[in-house]
């Protein structure tokens, strides 16, 4: 007999690269969301981006999510395939996490988890935040889209009029969802109104 959860698990991993603020709106839109648990690992690189970036501390993240994990705590559930989730954001990521993760170097928990999202296929939507790119960023990206992993680079779509910062963020994080089948109304669509 086959049981399915009532609810989703979703793994959302901060790292240290800049956009911290594509992390934190990730979880400020499921956190209302009675359908959705949020399992967070936030790197103490990633601390310090969001104190720079957005003026919040650790402790105003975590406490948008479900259940909060350090990033060496190998004995969260989150780290083992048997754990069943919907799939893991790493938002922002690193080049760091992102050579860890090409490279399968389970360094902390966020590469871990990572890795357990690809040997299980699951998905991985990977938001790597670098510019320029080198030829050594591209390889490893190569490296994990041909895991399986989903390559999304937050590059906001400037045909719908923005307004402000948030909303463009927001529009990433609703497309973000959408690949993992979570409807919101932050994501417009083309042609519609």
């Amino acid at each position: 007999m086959t049981v399915l959860l009532p609810y989703m698990r979703i793994v959302l991993c901060i790292t240290g690269a800049t956009g911290a603020i594509y992390g934190y709106r990730l979880l400020l839109a499921v956190k209302d969301l009675s359908n959705i648990e949020s399992y967070l690992v936030i790197t103490k690189d990633a601390e310090t981006t969001l104190k720079l970036e957005t003026n919040l501390d650790y402790s105003d993240v975590s406490a948008l999510a479900t259940h909060v994990y350090d990033e060496n705590d190998f004995q969260a559930p989150i780290a083992s395939g048997s754990f069943i989730t919907d799939g893991t954001i790493v938002a922002p990521c690193s080049m760091k996490t992102l050579s860890a993760i090409a490279n399968g170097y389970e360094q902390n928990l966020v590469s871990r988890t990572a890795m357990v999202s690809l040997k299980e296929k699951r998905p991985l939507i990977v938001m790597v935040r670098e510019t320029p790119l080198n030829i050594i960023h591209l390889r490893n990206m190569v490296s994990v889209a041909e895991a399986g992993g989903i390559i999304m680079p937050p590059m906001p779509p400037f045909y719908f009029n923005i307004k402000n910062i948030n909303e463009m963020v927001d529009l990433t994080v609703g497309r973000v969802l959408n690949m993992l089948g979570i409807e919101t109304t932050l994501m417009k669509q083309w042609g519609v109104d």
